[in-house]
C-alpha cells in the first residue's frame, strides 16, 4: 500500500532521537572489566556512576564535574544555546553543589551552516552561564557533518552535603519539579504537529534552570536527588531504585504532564529512545490499567532539560513543594513515595 507523504513524514520524524543517551546496558558493557583510576578523595565515581562525579579537595570543599551536549533539539538557535546549557549545568543542581566555571563542547557543521548560527548558539549558552553565576573559562569546538553544543561544567559542595541518587528512605515523598513529555514535543514539532503554545510550554520549561528547585531542596532533609533526562522519568527513577532495597509507588493522576504529549504518543510521535528505554527497565515497572495505554510512554519518555526528582522526607514534603512552587516551578508535584516493597520495583498506578 502506498504511503501519503504525511505518513512517511510522521514516521520520519518518530524515528529521530531526541538527546537520547547511550543504553546503560550498552555503556556498561563498554566499562565492564576497565582498570579504572581512583583515588580516595573520589566521593562519587564510575564504581557507582551518579549524575556527576564528586572529588574531595578539602575537608570543607569538594568539586563536582559533568560534560553534556547533544544534537539541535529546537529550531531557534539561541534558544537550543540555552537549553543545552541549562541541561548540563542541571546535573551540578542534582547533585545538590552550585557551579562555577565551564567549557563550551561544539561540533559545527563549517560551510553547511552559517557561523552566525554559531554565535547565537553560544550566546542563548552564555545567557544561562550568567543566570547560574557560571564563568565561561573557554572550550573545544571541531567540524562535524551534524551541530552538537554542550558544557562541560564545574561546581563545589561541602563533602558532607553531596546527594546522589542512591540515598532513598522508605517513606520519602518524591518530587517531580517540571512537567515530562518533551522528547515527545520535540518530536512532533519537527512535524509542524504542534500548536505554539505547547510548544512554547514546553521550550520554556528546558530552559528554566533547575537552580531555584535546587535551592529549595537544600533547606530541607532531602535524601537522594537526579535530574531526569534521557532515560525518562521511569528510566531514571529505576536507577535511583536499582540495589536500594526498596520500591516506589507513582500516582499518575499526580505526574505533570505537558498537554499534548500523551496524544502525540497515541500518533506514534515518539522518539526512539522511548522504546529503548522501555525495553531496558520496563521488567521493574508496573502499570496498572488506569495508567492507560500510551501514558506509559510518556512516563519513559527521553527529556532534554528535564526537572528534578527528589526524596525528600515526608514531613518536609508539603513544605518542599511550596517553596519550588514559590520559586517558579510551578507545575512541580507529589508523584509518589518511597516504599518497602516490593524490592526495587514501581508500581505505577
Amino acid at each position: 500500500m502506498a504511503t501519503s507523504p504525511t505518513e512517511q513524514k510522521l514516521r520520519e520524524t518518530a524515528s529521530c532521537g531526541c538527546a537520547a543517551k547511550l543504553p546503560p546496558g550498552e555503556l556498561a558493557d563498554a566499562l565492564k572489566g576497565l582498570d579504572l583510576p581512583t583515588d580516595k578523595n573520589l566521593l562519587v565515581g564510575l564504581d557507582r556512576p551518579d549524575d556527576a562525579g564528586v572529588y574531595r579537595i578539602t575537608d570543607d570543599i569538594a568539586m563536582i564535574q559533568t560534560v553534556d551536549f547533544f544534537t539541535q533539539v529546537v529550531e531557534d538557535p539561541y534558544r537550543f544555546g540555552m537549553i543545552a546549557a541549562a541541561n548540563a549545568l542541571s546535573d551540578i543542581y542534582a547533585m545538590g553543589g552550585v557551579p562555577r566555571t565551564a567549557l563550551n563542547i561544539v561540533a559545527f557543521p563549517l560551510g553547511v551552516m552559517d557561523l552566525a548560527v554559531l554565535r547565537r548558539i553560544l550566546e542563548g549558552g552564555i545567557e544561562k552561564m550568567k543566570e547560574a553565576g557560571v564563568v565561561l573559562m573557554g572550550g573545544h569546538s571541531i567540524q562535524d557533518k551534524e551541530l552538537k553544543y554542550g558544557l562541560a561544567v564545574t561546581g563545589f559542595i561541602h563533602p558532607s552535603r553531596v546527594l546522589t541518587k542512591k540515598s532513598l528512605c522508605e517513606g520519602d515523598r518524591l518530587i517531580l519539579t517540571k512537567p515530562i513529555g518533551t522528547g515527545i514535543i520535540t518530536t512532533a514539532m519537527k512535524a509542524d504537529m504542534v500548536p505554539e503554545d505547547i510548544s512554547e510550554s514546553a521550550v520554556n520549561a528546558m530552559t528554566r534552570l533547575n537552580k531555584a528547585a535546587a535551592e529549595a531542596a537544600s533547606e530541607f532533609t532531602v535524601h537522594a536527588c537526579t535530574d531526569i533526562t534521557g532515560f525518562g522519568l521511569l528510566g531514571h527513577l529505576a536507577e535511583m531504585v536499582e540495589g536500594s532495597g526498596l520500591g516506589a509507588r507513582i500516582d499518575t493522576s499526580k505526574v505533570p504532564v505537558f498537554p499534548g504529549a500523551v496524544d502525540f504518543a497515541r500518533m506514534g510521535l515518539m522518539p526512539a529512545a522511548v522504546h529503548k528505554n522501555r525495553d531496558f527497565r520496563g521488567w521493574m515497572v508496573s502499570f496498572a490499567p488506569s495508567a492507560g495505554r500510551f501514558l506509559p510512554y510518556v512516563c519513559f519518555d527521553p527529556q532534554t532539560s528535564g526537572g528534578l526528582l527528589v526524596s525528600v522526607a515526608q514531613e518536609d514534603a508539603d513544605s518542599l513543594l511550596t517553596k519550588i512552587r514559590q520559586y517558579g516551578d510551578n507545575a512541580a508535584a507529589i508523584i509518589g513515595e518511597v516504599v518497602r516493597g516490593p524490592d526495587e520495583k514501581i508500581i505505577v498506578e
